[in-house]
């Protein structure tokens, strides 16, 4: 029998492609998929897409859908509690490891197993230390549909938000920009490709500009923001 496990879902390139991988793979029975929901907005945390999106999603991936859902800024400290309970409820089926699909991030990776070790579950990342470049080449050579829904303005210009991801949009990355976008530089949804059943229908509509406070590490720490350009997308 083979072990159950939860997939972290972002709707997006990585988690995709990281799930085809571990669904061909066949080590896991994928039980369902969780997403952390922004409660106030109904929209997938950090990505922007609405609900509805996310659970044609699910639909034309054959997988069950929980959706966590957290206050619009949550505190680390509240993060962590929710997440903890979540996860508690998700073992009590049965549950032994979560999945993900990061790739090179020492801290979050460390994070996520610390927080699954203190309940008894494990953490696997199909793709991590892969080499980027390779990943979203491999991505779109498997036939998967994905597009910009934020862009950090630390890194691109608002002309990239709403792009479909190809061999022109590689392209056109600055030098300083990973290929996946690991560093937090974009955000995508991915809408078609080998593990759907069908695409999930959509149009865009305007694109927005939106600041948050960059948190303060260190006391003394001068005040700032982050800014992110934001496509929306609206379900057919």
């Amino acid at each position: 029998m083979k072990p159950k496990a939860i997939f972290n879902w972002s709707s997006g390139k990585d988690s995709a492609l990281a799930l085809y991988k571990i669904l061909k793979e066949d080590h896991f029975e994928i039980i369902s998929l969780l997403t952390t929901i922004n409660k106030e907005f109904q929209r997938i945390s950090m990505h922007g897409v609405p609900v509805p999106l996310l659970e044609k999603q699910a639909e034309y991936l054959g997988l069950n859908l929980i959706k966590m859902e957290i206050p619009a800024e949550p505190s680390m400290e509240d993060y962590t509690d929710i997440m903890i309970r979540t996860m508690n409820e998700i073992q009590s089926q049965g549950v032994t490891h979560s999945v993900f699909g990061d790739i090179f991030l020492e801290d979050l990776r460390q994070y996520r197993e610390e927080q699954l070790q203190s309940i008894g579950m494990q953490a696997v990342f199909p793709l991590w230390k892969k080499n980027t470049a390779d990943l979203i080449n491999e991505f779109l050579d498997l036939g998967f549909k994905t597009i910009v829904t934020c862009v950090n303005e630390t890194y691109l210009d608002k002309s990239f938000a709403g792009r479909i991801i190809d061999r022109d949009f590689i392209k056109d990355l600055p030098e300083n920009v990973d290929p996946c976008g690991e560093n937090g530089e974009f955000h995508t949804f991915t809408f078609n490709g080998p593990i759907f059943k069908s695409p999930v229908r959509f149009t865009t509509g305007e694109i927005v500009k939106k600041t948050y406070p960059k948190p303060k590490l260190n006391e003394g720490d001068e005040e700032g923001e982050y800014a992110f350009w934001f496509c929306d997308l609206i379900p057919l």
